[in-house]
């Protein structure tokens, strides 16, 4: 029997398809990870449970807030343990911006190696006034990228609705992309950008490659529900800020955030994977 061959035309088309369709495959394997600051109380008050209720949820990996950096040596290390036998990850880690700074960098550095983090992020700053404020904190992420990049760690900033918000005609998230190095992730904070009237999509689409990682904290403009409104019950247009994220966005994992709800806030975690998960079906 004669094995059957491709036409030049069959094969061309073939070709075609297969990055569409690695790519396709790689979306549908993303991560979604939870902001432990969605369950700070319970997390106040029984770490390592928290972190294994997370896990029985179905979370698939989480980012530590603030806390973790007063953590002992040989706390980061039983966490480590605890994350590696539940099989989830430490994605990255919030951090207050003094944790970049060249007197804390290198015990940020050590600690989140030992958690098995990869990307070490500024969750705020407070510059000087105008513009030129915000330069300079450009000007320490930079300093702290190449701090952690020589033991494979990255830089991120977070975004809260004061970098939404224009200075001087100009918002204060543009003026961190365009003087930050390509390396640094803007890690998104959709409800945020929401709050602050800006468009999470556009401002995706206008930084490709930047966005590694989005929290995924709803909106709405009512102000009796604010943030407390479940994932998927605000203003966001998921299913647009996803595919955007995922076209050219260059996410690696998601992170759902809350800051409150009408439930527990297990119960809250709980619910918003569920929600996330009918929105973007793996």
């Amino acid at each position: 029997m004669t094995p059957r061959t491709l036409s030049r035309r069959s094969f061309i088309a073939f070709s075609a398809m297969l990055p569409w369709a690695l790519s396709a495959r790689a979306a549908k394997s993303i991560p979604a990870g939870l902001e432990l600051y969605s369950v700070r109380e319970e997390f106040k008050k029984d770490s390592e449970g928290t972190v294994r209720a997370v896990a029985e949820m179905g979370y698939q990996g989480v980012e530590f807030y603030a806390p973790y950096f007063e953590w002992s040596e040989a706390q980061a290390k039983q966490m480590r343990k605890l994350l590696d036998d539940l099989g989830i990850r430490c994605f990255s880690t919030h951090n207050d911006s003094s944790n970049l700074s060249p007197e804390k960098i290198g015990k940020a550095r050590d600690f989140n190696l030992i958690l098995g983090s990869k990307y070490v992020v500024m969750a705020s700053a407070k510059p000087q006034p105008g513009l030129d404020g915000w330069k300079t904190v450009a000007d320490a992420l930079n300093a702290a990228a190449d701090q952690l990049e020589t033991s494979g760690l990255k830089a991120g900033y977070h975004n809260h609705r004061l970098e939404f918000t224009a200075v001087d005609g100009q918002r204060p998230m543009e003026i961190l992309a365009k003087n930050t190095k390509p390396s640094v992730m803007l890690q998104l904070d959709v409800g945020t950008c929401l709050e602050a009237g800006s468009d999470p999509v556009a401002w995706i689409r206008a930084n490709p490659g930047r966005i590694h990682s989005l929290h995924l904290k709803d909106w709405s403009p009512d102000p009796e529900k604010g943030y407390k409104v479940l994932f998927g019950e605000g203003a966001a247009e998921w299913k647009n800020i996803f595919e955007a994220a995922e076209s050219g966005g260059g996410v690696e994992y998601y992170l759902i955030e809350q800051e409150g709800s009408r439930f527990t806030e297990l119960d809250t975690a709980r619910r918003c994977l569920q929600s996330f998960r009918q929105i973007r079906p793996a």
